[in-house]
């Protein structure tokens, strides 16, 4: 394969990457809490000898992935009135207990299990200073102070972990908007949680259309640039059958 094919290959594979990336911001685009994320790209230069009527080395730039950026930009908050779905305004991240371990999140809609423990969606617990907090129906109706205090009818129920990291960048993503670290958590010293609202997705739509319609043009490019590499080669092929032994 010549360099050509090469370097819109590369091109192509980083648009199909690009592509895969904005359909997932907009497939969580009603995901609380939710990061918007981009590729990042590098250039990859490589020297190779020059052709025939070229003169001295030749530069290649190939296009290479080099990752995943997540924008942590805070989403809008918006008022829901439930009384367990809970909003991190600033820093911070719920600490959740799962099989593998403790994990994270900013995805504050919780409810109650069959047991009166308060989990996220997917059923695991959200910790409390002492462990997993358990809501009885003896406790009335739960105000959840800024804090992360919870008390109900008879008095203070637990008090919320809320944690921060030193390289907020280093968590990675798992399934069900938790992040997992190494990292030892930090408790966040002015915890500011609002009861009775979500914190949104930052990715904003427009933004994406946008974006995915530079890369459907950008890829198009390169499928020109391909096609018209291919029909050289199949006249150059039909010239040199054509000449005479």
């Amino acid at each position: 394969m010549d360099n050509t094919l090469l370097v819109s290959l590369s091109q192509q594979l980083a648009a199909y990457r690009s592509m895969d990336v904005i359909a997932n911001n907009l497939a969580n685009l009603s995901t609380p809490a939710y990061k918007r994320e981009s590729v990042k790209f590098e250039q990859y230069v490589q020297q190779v000898r020059p052709a025939e009527g070229q003169t001295g080395p030749q530069t290649i730039s190939f296009v290479k992935d080099a990752g995943v950026v997540r924008d942590l930009s805070e989403g809008q908050l918006e008022t829901t009135n439930a009384p367990f779905d809970l909003a991190i305004n600033g820093k911070g991240y719920f600490v959740v207990q799962t099989a593998a371990g403790n994990r994270y999140t900013r995805d504050g809609h919780l409810t109650l299990n069959g047991d009166g423990e308060l989990v996220t969606d997917s059923g695991d617990p959200i910790l409390g200073d002492g462990g997993p907090v358990t809501i009885t129906a003896d406790d009335g109706d739960i105000h959840i102070a800024s804090d992360g205090t919870i008390s109900g009818k008879q008095g203070e129920i637990g008090k919320l972990q809320l944690v921060d990291f030193a390289n907020e960048r280093a968590l990675q993503k798992e399934g069900s908007s938790l992040y997992s670290t190494t990292q030892n958590p930090i408790a966040v010293e002015k915890p500011y949680i609002l009861q009775g609202s979500l914190e949104t997705s930052n990715v904003q739509p427009v933004i994406e259309i946008s974006h995915m319609i530079d890369v459907m043009r950008a890829y198009q490019a390169t499928a020109t640039l391909s096609q018209s590499e291919a029909t050289l080669k199949q006249k150059a092929i039909d010239q040199l059958g054509s000449v005479p032994n």
